[in-house]
């Protein structure tokens, strides 16, 4: 009986899935064709007629990061200073799906590095995001939760704190537990804010 659409469509998903898997447990340096192939109990020789080479392979892999990064859920509790946080948060690893992207992110870097055009499009990422954080930050200002300066910095420099706190917390999570991190993160908003006047 000849394949369908529907097959292919299902097994990519189960590919896509088993990538994932291996991202998660292995992050990109063990990212092989036969370490996904083993995963799903298959051949790499049905492997190779999706990733035909290791390019494509990491290609796919870090397609799936983006996605699912993008369709995460994220935090709506509040606006200014409460929305900075929310995006921070949303950020750190604290769940264990959110420790599996973090943990995959981080294992892409030198990946990204080594390859000049997937460094430029992590650069790219990397400001957006510091555009996101920097609009919630200039609506603090406006809100008077934050003292007047330069919101671009400041969002820079939060979004440089939190990835800080990200390496150390998938490096030793023993001493950075979810709320740990949370208490870090309050304590560094905390130092933000104005001076209450004497």
């Amino acid at each position: 009986m000849p394949r369908t659409k529907g097959d292919h469509e299902a097994r990519r998903r189960d590919v896509s899935e088993a990538v994932w898997r291996v991202l998660a447990t292995r992050g990109f340096a063990g990212l092989t064709l036969r370490a996904v192939a083993a995963e799903l109990s298959a051949t790499t020789g049905l492997l190779t007629h999706y990733f035909p080479t290791k390019q494509a392979l990491v290609a796919h892999a870090l397609d799936i990061l983006e996605r699912r990064t993008m369709s995460r859920p994220r935090r709506h509790t509040g606006e200014g200073l409460t929305a900075l946080r929310d995006a921070l948060l949303d950020i750190l690893p604290l769940t264990p799906e959110a420790t599996d992207s973090n943990r995959i992110w981080v294992s892409s870097w030198d990946t990204a590095l080594s390859e000049p055009d997937l460094s430029s499009d992590y650069a790219r990422k990397y400001a957006a995001g510091r555009h996101r954080l920097r609009e919630r930050v200039a609506a603090a200002q406006e809100l008077g939760e934050l003292p007047p300066g330069d919101p671009e910095r400041i969002a820079s420099a939060a979004q440089a704190f939190v990835l800080g706190l990200v390496v150390q917390s998938l490096f030793d999570p023993a001493a950075y537990p979810p709320e740990r991190q949370v208490e870090l993160l309050d304590d560094y908003l905390a130092t933000l804010r104005p001076l209450s006047p004497a």
